[in-house]
């Protein structure tokens, strides 16, 4: 069974063909990413009705690639997988509307994929592919939650952020401090530089008892202190408060990350979403698991961000374990907030 798979949630536009043979775990075929940040930048952030219009101009382009890379033709694509939620409404309804509109014209069932259960099965496409069941960490600019997740379309909510989610603490004090969007990446950057006990910032929630996140609070602190250096500070402070900001983000998410894998009993971790690139991250987390003997596994770093092979590798998945059904009505909505534990 040959899936393709659409992706418009954001600022990325994504399409992917992934394999399904048998019981084995689908296999990439190619992928193509078209990113928007560019285009983004001169507004210091994602401007929806830009990022529509863009979605239109590039998903048949980047379809076209796709098919040339992997040597495979439109008549030989069995399903049309999609991005149906959560993300932004009119971006969504870019990649339903093509991927209807393109099951429509080859007569081939389509599937509406949740965003995030495509970034929490992403390791599977991976060199180092995961096991059921694991404990999955979900952080990416707009989510920041934990699962149990028992097999595909099994998850169990162990906790999630209250207010900002990780990537928005990295972005929100990254524009704090005078950074390009996006912020995340520029401000990891130059926590390189800084020391990250130069500045006491809070860890809230770290001892609720709870799983549950909260940056909001995080934000403000680090707002506090840039008004405390006032408008002349020296490159060397905001890059001290920029490791501190990281920091204390990291350890949040490392310790709640733990208190999971101990709460569960489980031995594996899965770690997804954009946040799940940064490099102070993994390492302060394959230190930590490998102390305690769990075996941690990321999606390749390209795949980290939002990307078309996730969507198509999903909903290949789904199908592959009787939890979804594809059809051929091509009516079709969008979920611009939906739970991943309702799956």
């Amino acid at each position: 069974m040959l899936v393709i798979g659409i992706e418009s949630s954001c600022d990325e536009t994504g399409v992917a063909l992934v394999q399904n043979v048998g019981s084995a775990v689908p296999r990439l075929l190619s992928h193509a990413l078209h990113s928007q940040i560019e285009m983004h930048q001169a507004y210091g952030g994602v401007v929806p009705e830009l990022a529509s219009r863009d979605h239109i101009r590039r998903v048949l382009p980047l379809a076209r690639q796709v098919l040339q890379d992997s040597g495979r033709s439109l008549a030989e694509v069995d399903v049309v997988a999609y991005t149906r939620g959560p993300g932004l409404a009119g971006a969504l309804l870019v990649g339903a509307g093509a991927a209807c509109a393109l099951g429509a014209a080859l007569g081939k069932p389509v599937l509406g994929v949740h965003h995030l259960e495509g970034h929490l099965l992403s390791p599977f496409l991976s060199t180092d592919p995961p096991e059921f069941p694991f404990v999955a960490l979900l952080v990416s600019g707009g989510h920041t939650q934990l699962m149990r997740v028992d097999g595909v379309g099994q998850y169990e909510l162990l906790g999630e952020t209250i207010d900002d989610a990780a990537g928005e603490a990295f972005d929100k004090s990254a524009k704090l401090l005078g950074l390009g969007y996006p912020g995340g990446p520029q401000l990891a950057r130059l926590a390189e530089f800084g020391d990250p006990a130069a500045f006491e910032l809070p860890r809230p929630l770290l001892h609720s008892g709870n799983l549950d996140f909260s940056f909001a609070g995080l934000k403000t602190a680090v707002w506090t202190q840039v008004r405390k250096l006032g408008s002349n500070v020296c490159e060397q402070d905001r890059a001290h408060l920029a490791a501190s900001t990281q920091a204390a983000i990291v350890e949040v998410l490392l310790k709640k990350s733990l208190k999971a894998l101990k709460q569960t009993g489980l031995k594996r971790l899965v770690v997804a979403g954009g946040v799940g690139a940064n490099r102070s991250l993994r390492s302060q987390l394959d230190e930590a698991c490998r102390r305690r003997g769990v075996r941690v596994h990321y999606p390749e770093l390209a795949l980290c961000t939002d990307n078309g092979a996730m969507i198509a590798l999903a909903g290949a998945m789904r199908l592959q374990a009787g939890r979804a059904q594809a059809r051929c009505d091509y009516a079709f909505d969008v979920k611009p907030r939906w739970d991943l534990a309702s799956v």
